[in-house]
């Protein structure tokens, strides 16, 4: 069942939430050590979510209240984790890094997309893995297990929500919480066949924490687009005194998927900006297939030129250094990092305020430019990423950070372009590799336009429907 059937079902009565999380928590036990989705699974948490759920649905019961009329929240008893990048109150709060193996979030460290989702009635079945601060594009840390594809685990699940969305490929939850600050729900999706998507900038508050880049964003991965949308439409609540307000949407993301776009102009281009950097021939192919296949269902597919030069994104570098070393660290720690992670700590400690706000000035430069090129277009078609899912530890060099960090643009030189404008983008697992292994397909709107793109996501996913791959491992 897809989140929203479960969602409807429980409301209905034909599905308890009690039984739901059992068969989650179940699934966990059975096949998590193979997948590292998670790094914490709150068993007991989740149980007392479903309970209190399963009280709720008996209340409104005895109110004689039926179906939606009985106005309970709209993911009532359907569980939904975490990334270990949002502390929960309460709850074990890695951010992925071994030097924070113990620490537990305090009570005044909900987040705002924390409490919408708990708001919504989801039952926290845990925190899902994530690479240490979130930094790389692949989900390998001392403090758990590497997140593995299940479609082939000898291979990474992509980062930094690698865990998230091993976790929804595997059917160890229907959907889940991702960020993504330069790629980190994108990537995992495309290596895990399932849709994430990356909201635009200020869709989705980050309070009461910031990021004066403007780069993170929180943003759903789910199984199917209406999932996705369904998702989005809880977590995008504008919240007063955020740094990059967006108006509320005239009409939920969700209504957006039961409409067809017709005749949209769509530009494409699969072209790397980062010299040196190639695409595999059969994402190539993919691409291609997709954008027949959107042609086929009525719109205009336009090349369209790389948009940004050579070192157009080399301000991003910095500005990412300059996140790393924000976090912080425990007293006598700093040594225990992993190498990359004090890598890009050092390089951060060294850029001063004026070269922080000169990169930021470049890189909001480079996202003019990316936005330029695409003003007249409905949407954008690319690669998610440029390489296969890559084996565990492929991409990871800790004997060398710098070549580690190259390796990762390589893989993913095709996501982060879309975080420096902060315009929304989606990956579809549209197509399969001759393993077997997910495609994605990466489509990017106009800042504020997630109903185009999820409108144009559901049509794709009507046409090539993905419901039938299913991961051989479960």
């Amino acid at each position: 069942m897809t989140m929203l059937q479960q969602a409807a079902a429980i409301r209905s009565g034909d599905l308890s939430p009690v039984e739901l999380t059992e068969h989650y928590l179940r699934r966990i036990e059975r096949y998590d050590d193979d997948l590292g989705a998670y790094v914490t699974v709150t068993a007991d948490r989740a149980m007392d979510d479903a309970r209190r759920a399963q009280e709720l649905l008996a209340g409104a019961a005895r109110h004689g209240a039926r179906g939606a009329d009985r106005g309970l929240p709209p993911l009532l008893g359907v569980p939904v984790p975490i990334k270990d990048l949002t502390p929960v109150p309460g709850v074990r709060f890695t951010a992925g890094s071994a030097v924070l193996a113990r620490n537990v979030a305090r009570p005044d460290t909900e987040t705002r997309v924390g409490q919408l989702l708990r708001e919504a009635g989801t039952v926290l079945l845990g925190k899902t893995n994530t690479p240490e601060f979130g930094l790389p594009a692949y989900t390998e840390s001392a403090v758990a297990p590497p997140a593995r594809t299940p479609y082939d685990t000898t291979r990474g699940a992509g980062g930094s929500s690698g865990g998230a969305a091993a976790a929804v490929a595997a059917g160890l939850a229907p959907a889940a919480h991702g960020s993504d600050g330069g790629g980190s729900i994108r990537i995992p999706a495309s290596c895990c066949g399932v849709v994430g998507l990356k909201p635009s900038r200020g869709r989705v508050s980050p309070g009461p924490y910031g990021d004066v880049s403007g780069l993170a964003v929180n943003g759903p991965i789910a199984r199917t687009v209406r999932d996705a949308a369904a998702l989005l439409d809880v977590m995008a609540a504008p919240t007063p005194g955020d740094p990059f307000p967006l108006p509320p949407p005239e009409t939920s993301f969700l209504s957006w998927c039961d409409s067809e776009p017709r005749g949209l102009r769509i530009a494409r281009w699969a072209d790397p900006d980062p010299p040196g950097v190639t695409v595999d021939p059969q994402i190539l192919a993919a691409y291609e297939k997709t954008s027949e296949l959107l042609e086929r269902l009525g719109h205009t597919v336009v090349d369209v030129p790389q948009p940004l030069g050579p070192h157009d994104r080399d301000a991003f570098t910095p500005v990412w250094a300059a996140l790393a070393a924000l976090v912080p660290v425990p007293d006598g720690l700093e040594g225990e990092l992993q190498p990359l992670s004090r890598w890009l700590r050092e390089q951060g400690r060294a850029v001063t305020g004026v070269g922080y706000a000169r990169a930021l000035d470049a890189m909001q430069r480079a996202g003019r430019r990316l936005g330029a090129a695409v003003a007249g277009y409905d949407a954008v078609l690319t690669p998610t990423l440029a390489q296969l899912p890559q084996p565990v530890g492929a991409l990871r060099d800790d004997a060398d950070p710098a070549a580690d960090f190259a390796a990762q643009i390589a893989f993913t030189p095709f996501t982060a372009p879309w975080n420096i404008a902060g315009h929304p983008a989606v990956s579809l697992p549209l197509h399969r590799s001759a393993e077997g292994l997910p495609i994605g397909m990466m489509l990017a709107a106009q800042p504020g336009g997630e109903g185009v793109l999820l409108q144009l996501a559901a049509q794709l996913e009507t046409a090539l429907p993905w419901s039938e791959h299913r991961p051989p491992q479960t």
